[in-house]
C-alpha cells in the first residue's frame, strides 16, 4: 500500500460533498447528462456488461450504466465519495456494489473478470499508472474493453499540484496524460485500441482549451 494513500484519500474527502456541483461529475444538467449517455452508450456493449467503474467518486457514470442495465461495481480510495456513490444507486434504485479500495491494485472483493473496465481523469492520482494498467488489463475477459477517460492539461488543477503530500516524482501523470503516451503504455497489454476526441462543450458544461479523449483498448 502506497505511503501517501492516506493522504490521498483525505484530499479526495474534503471534495466528497462539493464533488457533483462540477457539471460533469454531477450530471445533473440534463443536457450534460445525455451527452455522457450516449458517450457511454457507445463505449459499452451491446448487451448488458459487468464493468467495474475504477476512481467512480460519488457514482454518477456508474448510475448511468446501471440505468442502461449493465451491472457496475465501483472502486474509490475515498470514504465519503463511496457513501455518495452508495446513496446515489440506492436512491435510483439500484443495488450496485459501490465500495472504498485502491483503484490501482482493485480488492479482490470488487470481483476478478470484467467485460469492461472503466475510468475517467484516474490515471493522473496514481503512483504507477502503467503497472495499474497492467493489472487493469488482467481482470477482462476475451474480448473485454477498457474505457479510459483522460487527458492533458497544461498544469494540474489550481492548487491540486500541491495538494497531495508527494511531489510531481511520485505521481508521473501529474497533470493528466497526452494520448499518445498512454497508446504507447496500452500497446503491449492489448489487442487494438481507438481514440476519440471528447471537445464537446456539452460534456463539461463549458468550452475546452485542453485534451480530452476517450480510449478504448480491447483484450
Amino acid at each position: 500500500m502506497p505511503e501517501n494513500r492516506a493522504s490521498i484519500a483525505s484530499f479526495w474527502d474534503a471534495f466528497a460533498a462539493s464533488f457533483d456541483e462540477e457539471a460533469d461529475h454531477g450530471l445533473r444538467d440534463p443536457d450534460v447528462r445525455a451527452a455522457w449517455t450516449e458517450r457511454l452508450r457507445s463505449w459499452m456493449p451491446a448487451s448488458p456488461a459487468d464493468v467495474l467503474d475504477l476512481g467512480c467518486g460519488t457514482g454518477s457514470l456508474s448510475l448511468l450504466l446501471a440505468e442502461r442495465g449493465h451491472r457496475p461495481v465501483g472502486v474509490d480510495l475515498s470514504p465519503l465519495m463511496i457513501e455518495h456513490a452508495r446513496r446515489k444507486l440506492a436512491g435510483a434504485g439500484f443495488d450496485a456494489p459501490m465500495m472504498v479500495g485502491d483503484a490501482s491494485d482493485p480488492p479482490a472483493q470488487a470481483g476478478t473478470s470484467f467485460d469492461v473496465i472503466l475510468s475517467r481523469h484516474l490515471l493522473w492520482t496514481l503512483p504507477d499508472p502503467q503497472e495499474a494498467l497492467r493489472r487493469w488489463a488482467g481482470l477482462l475477459r476475451p474480448g473485454g474493453r477498457l474505457v479510459l477517460i483522460e487527458g492533458r492539461w497544461a498544469s494540474a488543477e489550481p492548487g491540486e499540484e500541491h495538494s497531495y503530500d508527494v511531489g510531481p516524482e511520485s505521481l508521473p501523470w501529474m497533470g493528466g496524460v497526452e494520448a499518445e503516451r498512454l497508446v504507447q503504455a496500452l500497446r503491449p497489454l492489448v489487442k487494438s485500441l481507438r481514440i476519440e476526441p471528447l471537445l464537446d462543450p456539452i460534456l463539461w458544461g463549458r468550452p475546452i482549451q485542453d485534451e480530452r479523449y476517450a480510449v478504448v483498448a480491447f483484450a
